[in-house]
């Protein structure tokens, strides 16, 4: 259970995004503006870098804290939340499969504050099938050089620091390797930003490589294990962000429901809307239950491969529920710019889809029941 610390964090979450974020959220998605100095107000305060060891500059805080921080930043902004979310997965393979030299060295600046990260590991041609990637590395030297091209970069272009998955065999399970590259390295170049439907504040890019330096990170041909590690933790951020957006989009609906008159009453009076919404509060409290139950696997050792891929899927699943149901109770405001359940149905769109698409999600749940006997409960 969380400790009178971590309530004390998450009051101040809720604080700093009421304060700090819930003004600039509007403007910023409407013009595609990247929040870069609210990810440093972030790192000041200590929140990109929770679930990571304190000797190496983390918070010291569990998955399950860490995690309802997560929800409580994408109420306020959902690409505030998923720029997070991201950042701590970048830094995921260097602090848990990179060797204690390496730790000791690179990790302290990455979890300074000062820095963001970007994660990248998915290719034109290798989205949900990572292993069919071709983006090279060469041994030069004491380095390696990289050469390829990545697709769907969140913080493409934005981030000081790229965690970079390239061959160094043609091994498919086995010649994946994991790299650490500094932004303004030679050879390092940018796409043209993604014109998306929504969640416009976060940059996407393609990410090209051509003789990119870069650090190894690991043992030689560990990388896809890195990648598929770090991605269970990372579909357990976006769970928590995409709660985090359907109970933002419950809450407004609730308050348009008490406020909008009708045949002289509230709407929510009428057994119609009232019963929407109470569908969408189990929806959201349900979602919440799934996320932290998979959260609390992960910080006691226990396999979690599968509740994260059952978090993300349902999490994900009601926040596009929920926000499309949100804007059926604003009925026509709804669908206007001038309240923000429109913005959020849109946003919800990718939460489907990003972190492995919830066709992969189901794909990864039924493989994992249908490979032996089920694993024990608990």
């Amino acid at each position: 259970m969380p400790t009178d610390e971590a309530a004390d964090l998450i009051d101040l979450v809720r604080q700093i995004v009421a304060r700090e974020l819930a003004p600039r959220v509007a403007d910023a998605e409407a013009t595609g503006a990247f929040p870069r100095e609210v990810f440093r107000l972030l790192g000041r305060s200590g929140l990109l870098a929770l679930p990571y060891p304190e000797a190496h500059g983390g918070g010291g805080q569990s998955h399950e804290v860490y995690l309802q921080v997560l929800e409580e930043l994408a109420a306020g902004w959902l690409t505030v939340g998923v720029g997070t979310s991201v950042h701590v997965m970048s830094c995921y393979p260097l602090a848990t499969y990179g060797t204690d030299e390496h730790r000791q060295e690179l990790l302290p600046e990455l979890l300074s504050g000062e820095l963001l990260g970007a994660y990248c590991l998915s290719e034109p041609q290798a989205g949900s099938d990572v292993a069919a990637m071709t983006t090279r590395a060469v041994a030069d030297g004491d380095r390696y050089l990289l050469s390829g091209s990545k697709a769907w970069i969140t913080h493409g272009g934005e981030a000081d620091f790229y965690t970079v998955f390239a061959r160094t065999s043609a091994d498919r399970n086995h010649g994946v390797s994991t790299f650490l590259v500094r932004s303004g390295s030679p050879g390092l170049s940018f796409g043209v930003p993604e014109r998306k439907m929504g969640l416009t504040g976060s940059t996407t890019t393609s990410v090209q490589l051509d003789r990119t330096p870069a650090r190894l990170v690991g043992a030689v041909g560990g990388g896809l294990a890195a990648a598929l590690s770090a991605l269970d933790s990372g579909r357990l951020g976006i769970a928590a962000c995409a709660t985090g957006l359907a109970q933002a989009a419950l809450d407004v609906a609730v308050g348009y429901a008490r406020e909008r008159q009708q045949f002289g009453q509230p709407i929510g009076q009428f057994q119609g809307v009232g019963f929407l919404i109470a569908d969408m509060a189990a929806a959201v409290e349900a979602a919440r239950a799934t996320y932290l139950d998979a959260a609390r696997r992960r910080d006691r050792g226990l396999p979690f491969h599968r509740q994260a891929a059952v978090a993300k899927l349902l999490a994900t699943d009601t926040a596009m529920r929920v926000t499309t149901d949100a804007v059926q109770v604003l009925g026509g405001a709804g669908y206007t710019s001038d309240f923000p359940v429109e913005r959020m149905m849109r946003e919800a769109k990718v939460t489907q889809i990003f972190e492995g698409t919830n066709q992969i999600q189901r794909l990864v749940i039924s493989r994992d029941l249908l490979r032996g006997p089920v694993a024990a409960r608990g």
